[in-house]
């Protein structure tokens, strides 16, 4: 595979992923927007995120059962057709609809992967996929800096708008430029494919660990970026959105640091570095809990969670991708559905614990979570075969 190749489909990913992280820096927006009260906002990250763990559930198993192309294409125009619904949505009804189907469609990250994989030859597959990824880590934590300087330039509703048109030219030109590889279907029919998902977790304890594992630090990470924009917009340090976009530049610093985990848990280091993260992401509460007072404090905070919470998540998936190396499509839609559930609790409780205790409220909750994953990484250490 060319370089310029892989980059296109590490832009398509960045691109796709980075629609379902949009919100988070424009929840004040939305919530003065549609008259939503601040303890329901986080309703709007929620349903986006629910909606792509259902999407992993029964869209991504799709890879093995049709042409993988016009797969991509098709769920990327619809994803073009969605944000445009979300753009110009008239009420909160419509902006949840629209960001619902959003999250939906945003899997087809997962099938750009597995086709990059596909079309990659043996001794450049590691190579190719890693660039890939890091258009994932990319497209989420800039998905924040670039929907804050926008929604400044131009309003919020400008962010959805401008993705939509950057989908669908991406997709049409993965469409003219992507191959045409002929398609060999699975035996399993698409019911047994979803049945099978479940399966998975019922014979692989490691999966099992791993996706509980994963269900908690997105937990974290979601209660910190979905209710960062509250204490950042408000006084005393009544931020723009361009600079509380501008912290995803914090964390894409510490994200890509933890590259090296991979590596690492490919010589056998996987529970070390795991535990290392699990105890860095603990203690980065300690300096997120001083955000309203100290922008150093926070943007520090910012650089250890995301590198913890990146290095667990990079460390995970390459645990559990040793494990059935013929499944791994359905072994990533299984531990990503985690993922996504996590991200969806830890909105939705971040905006209403901060209605309730403010922000001290979200830093105990997300230092408590914390803790339990920590704690939970301990039990199950001496288990498996990690």
């Amino acid at each position: 595979m060319s370089a310029s190749k892989a980059l296109l489909f590490s832009a398509a990913c960045g691109l796709a992923v980075a629609n379902i992280y949009y919100a988070q820096p424009l929840l004040d927006a939305l919530a003065s927007e549609f008259g939503v009260a601040p303890a329901a906002v986080g309703l709007v990250v929620t349903v986006t995120q629910i909606c792509y763990a259902l999407g992993l559930l029964l869209l991504v198993p799709l890879g093995d059962l049709l042409n993988r192309r016009r797969l991509i294409t098709v769920q990327m125009l619809l994803s073009a057709g969605a944000l445009l619904i979300a753009g110009t949505a008239p009420s909160a009804p419509v902006l949840l609809a629209g960001l619902a189907a959003v999250g939906l469609l945003a899997v087809v990250t997962q099938v750009l992967v597995a086709y990059a994989s596909t079309l990659a030859s043996s001794d450049e597959r590691g190579r190719v996929v890693g660039v890939v990824q890091s258009g994932i880590v990319s497209g989420i934590l800039l998905a924040r800096t670039f929907a804050g300087t926008l929604t400044d330039l131009a309003g919020w509703r400008s962010v959805y708008l401008t993705s939509a048109l950057l989908m669908f030219v991406t997709g049409a030109a993965l469409y003219r430029i992507l191959p045409n590889v002929p398609h060999t279907k699975t035996e399993l029919s698409y019911p047994r494919l979803l049945r099978s998902v479940f399966a998975l977790f019922i014979e692989e304890r490691l999966l099992r660990i791993r996706a509980v594992l994963a269900f908690l630090i997105f937990t974290v990470f979601s209660t910190l970026w979905t209710a960062l924009v509250l204490p950042l917009s408000a006084p005393p340090l009544s931020l723009s959105h361009t600079a509380v976009g501008a912290f995803g530049l914090a964390g894409a610093a510490g994200a890509l640091a933890a590259a090296r985990a991979g590596r690492l848990a490919d010589r056998g280091l996987g529970q070390r570095t795991t535990g290392l993260a699990l105890v860095l992401l603990l203690a980065s509460w300690g300096f997120i809990g001083f955000t309203p007072h100290s922008l150093a404090a926070a943007v520090i905070g910012v650089i250890l969670l995301d590198l913890a919470v990146q290095a667990v998540h990079v460390t995970n998936q390459s645990l559990i991708f040793t494990v059935r190396p013929e499944a791994r499509s359905r072994l990533t839609a299984g531990y990503m559905i985690f993922y996504s559930l996590g991200s969806a609790t830890g909105a939705i409780a971040s905006t209403s614990l901060y209605a309730i205790g403010g922000w001290n409220g979200v830093c105990l909750f997300g230092a408590a979570v914390s803790g339990l994953a920590l704690l939970f990484w301990v039990i199950t250490r001496g288990h498996g075969p990690e």
